[in-house]
């Protein structure tokens, strides 16, 4: 996880950039002497100055456009579709790819003018440098194709949708395939050691990820047990208690909040259901008054659909849990429901369109394989209709569609 987040920093990919300059210095002083003299005397630094400069003046300026660019886009994404998305989008592996091409770039010309300038670099310096300058200025173009065709959709509600979408099916499914995520399943029969003592927040915030092979080598030392009252994605306070320990020490319990991930935001890396809510919040904002795009609403059930139509297809592993010591609570059908739909049956109640595809996405899902999904389905279904019957202006749209399919006659 760390490493990811590190990775999906700008400045990470600029700095690795960066260090291409002092990668090309190292690599043409072991070259010095490998080089023929021909080539040596052909390419002079007079040769090689000229288009470092261009790069270096001309990526300035690109990196400076794109910048701009970028947060304009993220900025009108965030106010169209809702300020939780600005962070999915500050992800994208494609933008911080392009800029972080651009800005390298720069910095990669600057330091190797630098360095002639400073005559740090030996005679035969010039046709290594040259020979990487040709690379990066190829990196570059590609760089520029693939960044003027995402900018043909940066920032548009489309794209919000999709990347939002992409974020919530990894999630959701790893919470499908591993409900526990990868530890056993705590359930109201699960009995807890009468000696069990309680494991307290650190700090306040949002958990945002469980280090579970750390704490089940912590606790295989120990042969201890432990047992989690809260799941990634759950509001917490300091002091309280987020979990329950059979056989840790005042010490060891120290070790256990080490591996508990806190901060003041959520995240989609163990949040199972924090992407079908970002979701609702895009339906829910274009279905406000002063938005009034219904479209966009029909598009996000539709998304939901698929992704709880999948969640309920997919069977969970029969594999034994990974960390048999440690126990967390499953996503439950009915919470996934709620998040997913809740919002709009309300906000969407006096929108025919709206109800329509709703109450069919909500049948639908009640005749999936998944029990539980199906019920929760029915149960908000119920929910929207009594919303809709409130809302709906008109007496003949409510005798349409408010009454349940087992009410209507054939």
């Amino acid at each position: 996880m760390i490493l990811l987040r590190a990775f999906r920093r700008l400045w990470v990919r600029v700095a690795l950039m960066a260090l291409l300059a002092v990668m090309a210095s190292v690599l043409a002083a072991l070259l010095e002497d490998v080089i023929p003299l021909a080539i040596k005397d052909r390419v002079k630094p007079d040769a090689v100055l000229p288009v470092l400069t261009i790069l270096a003046s001309s990526m300035l300026a690109v990196s400076t456009f794109s910048l701009n660019v970028m947060v304009s886009a993220h900025n009108a994404a965030a106010s169209q579709a809702t300020p939780r998305v600005h962070r999915i989008l500050l992800a994208n592996t494609t933008t911080h790819t392009a800029l972080a091409t651009f800005i390298g770039a720069f910095v990669y010309a600057l330091t190797s003018i630098i360095l002639f300038k400073a005559q740090l670099h030996g005679p035969g310096a010039s046709v290594t440098i040259l020979g990487v300058t040709v690379a990066v200025v190829v990196l570059v173009i590609l760089a520029m194709l693939r960044w003027i065709d995402h900018l043909s959709e940066l920032g548009s509600m489309e794209n919000s949708l999709r990347v939002t979408e992409d974020a919530a099916r990894g999630s959701l499914m790893q919470s499908r395939a591993a409900p526990a995520l990868g530890a056993r399943v705590l359930t109201d029969e699960t009995v807890m050691p009468q000696k069990a003592e309680p494991i307290r927040a650190p700090c306040s915030g949002y958990l945002q990820f469980l280090d579970l092979r750390k704490l089940n080598g912590i606790l295989e030392k120990e042969n201890a047990t432990v047992y989690f009252h809260i799941v990634p994605g759950d509001p917490i306070l300091v002091d309280r208690a987020v979990a329950h320990a059979a056989g840790l020490t005042a010490e060891q319990r120290e070790q256990v909040q080490a591996c508990l991930t806190i901060s003041d935001t959520r995240s989609f890396e163990q949040d199972r259901t924090f992407g079908l809510l970002v979701l609702s919040e895009i339906a829910a904002r274009a279905l406000s008054p002063g938005v009034n795009d219904p479209g966009t609403a029909l598009d996000v059930i539709n998304r939901q659909e698929r992704l709880l139509w999948d969640w309920a297809r997919t069977p969970p592993e029969d594999a034994p849990p990974a960390y048999d010591r440690i126990f967390v609570r499953p996503v439950a059908a009915a919470e996934l429901i709620e998040n997913a739909y809740g919002s709009i049956a309300r906000d969407g109640a006096g929108t025919i369109e709206v109800v329509e595809r709703l109450l069919k996405a909500l049948e639908t899902l009640s005749q999936g394989p998944d029990m539980a999904l199906a019920k929760a389905a029915r149960d908000m279904a119920g929910h929207a209709r009594s919303h809709a019957a409130e809302a709906l202006p008109l007496a003949s749209q409510r005798e349409r569609h408010i009454a349940s399919p087992t009410d209507k006659t054939p």
